[in-house]
C-alpha cells in the first residue's frame, strides 16, 4: 500500500512551555496530518535526554522524557495551578532551551507530584508492578544520579557501581520518596502517551518509532545489566561505539556507546532485545531500527580514543537475531535504517528479514557518481522500501541545495527532475514531488521540508554540539495552504 508520512519529533511541536509535549498541540497536528493526507507520523526516540540532549542518548530504552508530560494536565488534576506555569512559559518558541528545561520543568513536576499522593494510586501501583522489570531500576538509578550531582554510574561509591544489594537496599529505602517521584514520572508519561498515540489512530494515523541500535553508557540499562556489554571486570567498556570517516567526519565518529556482547545475547536467545521489542510494539505501530548495519558488522573503537581512526569493524549478530524476532512478533513492521557505507553483506540482511530499507533522496546526487551509480536515485528503488528527502541527521532540502551542492550537482538535480526555472529557494517542490512519485510504499517528509526551510531549521549536525535538537514548529507555521498542499500532492501521488 503506498503511503505519505510527515517526520517531525515531539520536542518539536509547537506550545508555550519551551519544549513539544503531549498537549493540544500533539493532537492538533494529529488532526492536521489527517486533514492532509497522510497515513503515519514519524517521530524521534521518545526517552529522556543527557547531557548533548540527543534522544539517542538516553538513560534507559525504556523510560518516557518527563518533558513531554503535558503540564497543563497536571492543572486539570488540580496538582499544579495556572499561575504555577509562568515560569515554564518562553519567549522563544523556535529553539528548545534544554537549560531553562532542566531548571524550571522539575521544579513543577515535584509540585506535582507532592499534591498528587500518588501512592495511593490503584492504577498507578498497578503500573508500577506491570512494569517492574525495568521501572524499579530506572528509578533508583536516577534517585542515586540526583544524590550524586547527575554523575554517571561509573562516579559512584564503589558498593553502588557494582551494586551490593545491601547497599542497594538501604538506598531504597533512604530514597524512598525520590524513588517514587521516577516512578510517578514515567506513569503520568505513559498515561499521556497512550491517550494520544489511541487518538493517532482513530484518525488513520500510525505513529513510527525510532529506536537507537545502542544504550548509553549514562543508562539504567549499562548499570544494571553490565553482563549485555562488553565490559571488563571493572565495568568499564572494553570498546565503544562509532562509524568511521565519512561524509559527516573526516575522522569519524566517536559515540562512546557501550557495545553488546553479542555472545551472551545469543546464549539468551537474544531475550533483552525481544523484551526491547516488545515494549516497542506497546508504544508504537511502526518501528525504526538506527543504524541498522551494526547487525551485521558494527565499528568497534579502543576505549578512551579521541577519534574513530584506531577503530575496527566486528561481526555483528546477523540474521540469527531478527530470526527470533519474527518468531517472537510475525508480520510486525520494522524499518532498516540501512544508511551510511552500505555493503553487500547489509544489502544482504536487509533483504534477508524483508524489513524495507531507506531511500534518502539528498543522497543521490553526488557528482563523483556516474550515471545510475547512485542507490538513492528514484528508478533504482524497489517497492519494498521507505523514500525520504533527507532525515533529522541531513540538512533540509533548502539549505542542502543553496549551500551543500556544488553548482555541477545543481544542475544534476535540475536535469533529473527536468526543472530550470524554479528558484534555488523554492526546490524543495521538486524534491518532495520526486520523493513521492517514486515507487518506494511509504514516503516521509521531514517537516521542515515541507515548509521549506533553510538550515536554520536543521534538527541535527552529527560530529557537533550545542545547536541541536532545538528547532520547533511555530503555531500556524503548518498552514492551512500548507496543508492543502501537501493533501493535493498525497493523493496527486496515489498516497
Amino acid at each position: 500500500m503506498r503511503a505519505n508520512g510527515v517526520l517531525l519529533g515531539v520536542s518539536s511541536l509547537p506550545g508555550k512551555y519551551g519544549i513539544g509535549c503531549f498537549s493540544l498541540e500533539a493532537y492538533k497536528f494529529i488532526d492536521q496530518l489527517k486533514a492532509a493526507g497522510q497515513k503515519c507520523w514519524q517521530i524521534l526516540p521518545l526517552g529522556p535526554t543527557g547531557y548533548g540532549d540527543s534522544p539517542y542518548q538516553s538513560f534507559s530504552t525504556f523510560a518516557g522524557n518527563p518533558y513531554f508530560i503535558n503540564l497543563e494536565q497536571l492543572v486539570s488534576y488540580g496538582w499544579l495551578t495556572k499561575e504555577d506555569l509562568a515560569i515554564a512559559e518562553v519567549e522563544d518558541e523556535r529553539n528548545v532551551d534544554y537549560g531553562k528545561l532542566y531548571n524550571t520543568r522539575y521544579v513543577l513536576l515535584r509540585k506535582a507530584y507532592n499534591a498528587s499522593k500518588i501512592g495511593m494510586n490503584s492504577d498507578f501501583i498497578r503500573f508500577c508492578q506491570e512494569e517492574k522489570e525495568w521501572l524499579c531500576d530506572y528509578a533508583l538509578y536516577m534517585a542515586l544520579k540526583t544524590e550524586n550531582e547527575q554523575s554517571a554510574w561509573d562516579c559512584w561509591d564503589e558498593k553502588l557501581r557494582y551494586r551490593d544489594p545491601e547497599s542497594l537496599n538501604q538506598k531504597r529505602a533512604a530514597l524512598s520518596s525520590e524513588i517514587e517521584f521516577y516512578k510517578f514520572l514515567q506513569y503520568e508519561f505513559r498515561k499521556q502517551w497512550k491517550d494520544l498515540h489511541a487518538y493517532a489512530n482513530a484518525q488513520g494515523i500510525q505513529i513510527i518509532g525510532d529506536i537507537p541500535i545502542y544504550v548509553s553508557f549514562d543508562s539504567a540499562d549499562a548499570w544494571a545489566n553490565k553482563e549485555l556489554f562488553q565490559f571488563d571486570e571493572e565495568g568499564k567498556p572494553k570498546a565503544v561505539a562509532g562509524v568511521p570517516a565519512d561524509g559527516f567526519s573526516a575522522d569519524g565518529q566517536v559515540w562512546g556507546n557501550p557495545l553488546y556482547d553479542w555472545d551472551y545475547h545469543e546464549k539468551t536467545g537474544y531475550e533483552w532485545w525481544i523484551k526491547r521489542l516488545r515494549f516497542c510494539f506497546s508504544m508504537y505501530d511502526i518501528v525504526r531500527i538506527d543504524h541498522f548495519r551494526g547487525f551485521d558488522e558494527y565499528f568497534s573503537v579502543p576505549f578512551g580514543d579521541k577519534h574513530a581512526r584506531n577503530g575496527h569493524w566486528e561481526q555483528g549478530p546477523g540474521i540469527k537475531l531478527f530470526n527470533k524476532v519474527e518468531e517472537a512478533f510475525p508480520g510486525k513492521e520494522i524499518i532498516a535504517e540501512d544508511l551510511g557505507y552500505v555493503t553487500d553483506t547489509v544489502r544482504q540482511l536487509v533483504k534477508d528479514t524483508g524489513y524495507p530499507g531507506m531511500k534518502v533522496l539528498e543522497f543521490a546526487f553526488d557528482s563523483r557518481d556516474s550515471g545510475s551509480a547512485s542507490d538513492y536515485l528514484t528508478f533504482n528503488y524497489d517497492k519494498n522500501s521507505v523514500v525520504y528527502t533527507g532525515t533529522h541527521d541531513n540538512e533540509t532540502v533548502i539549505g542542502w541545495f543553496t549551500s551543500g551542492l556544488q553548482k555541477e550537482e545543481q544542475i544534476m538535480v535540475r536535469e533529473y527532475f527536468n526543472d530550470f526555472h524554479t528558484p534555488d529557494d523554492q526546490m524543495h517542490m521538486p524534491m518532495i514531488c520526486g520523493a513521492m512519485r517514486s515507487v518506494a510504499d511509504l514516503c516521509v517528509i521531514p517537516m521542515q521540508d515541507i515548509l521549506g526551510l533553510g538550515n536554520e531549521a536543521r534538527m541535527n549536525a552529527p560530529s557537533t554540539s550545542g545547536a541541536n535538537w532545538k528547532w520547533r514548529l511555530l503555531p500556524g507555521e503548518f498552514s492551512e495552504e500548507k496543508i492543502e498542499t501537501l493533501n493535493r500532492l498525497t493523493k496527486r501521488f496515489g498516497r
